[in-house]
């Protein structure tokens, strides 16, 4: 069977599952994607990883695994979402030490979260896509390969833009507000910030 290699396309909140998000990932070459509910705190780790600009103040679990991999020289060479059973991924990583190849099992979430941080590839065989994949049309409308746009339980829609609760600070109340956040470990309300700034700073 073939690989296909997959990128993260992005995170948003499931409607479904409470405190449940929905990590959507996306074939490198072709136009499906492959939705995976995932818990609030692999979410969470997720996006702080992919974002770069937000530094816990204190390591969480994949960065701990991240850095105790780099004492002990393991590299994570790719992640391989390798099987689909009853709506649940099975994962494992793909790790070498002393050119010695070891491949551990993993839940997908934890996968997903470490490959980002060891800029790992991520990869899953073709009868899953066939079997899980949608099918991105353009305008980003996810629908299923019959056509069909019932998906609306799993990934979140775009809201209409509401009037920034921050408006009335500046960029220097924001970024205390934003070191702030992060020293509190408020991660969602960090980001919340970090776009606010971003969005004043590209005007």
């Amino acid at each position: 069977m073939s690989l296909v290699r997959l990128n993260i396309k992005g995170i948003s909140y499931s409607q479904t599952q409470s405190g449940a998000y929905a990590l959507v990932l996306s074939e490198v070459n072709g136009s499906r994607t492959l939705p995976i509910v995932i818990g609030a705190f692999e979410a969470q780790s997720i996006a702080i990883a992919l974002e770069k600009e937000i530094k816990p103040p204190r390591p969480l679990t994949h960065d701990l695994f991240k850095s105790f991999a780099d004492r002990f020289q393991i590299v994570i060479k790719q992640v391989i979402i390798h099987k689909l059973v009853d709506g649940v991924f099975y994962s494992s990583l793909i790790c070498e030490r002393d050119n010695i190849e070891e491949i551990i099992d993993t839940r997908t979430s934890d996968a997903i979260a470490l490959a980002t941080r060891f800029n790992a590839p991520i990869f899953t065989y073709e009868n899953i896509l066939d079997k899980a994949g949608i099918y991105l049309k353009l305008k980003d409308e996810l629908t299923d390969e019959k056509g069909k746009t019932d998906l609306d339980e799993l990934i979140e829609k775009p809201k209409p833009e509401k009037k920034s609760t921050y408006s009335k600070d500046n960029l220097k109340q924001l970024n205390e507000k934003l070191e702030k956040a992060v020293l509190d470990e408020d991660y969602e309300l960090a980001a919340k910030i970090r776009d606010e700034i971003n969005k004043r700073s590209s005007k």
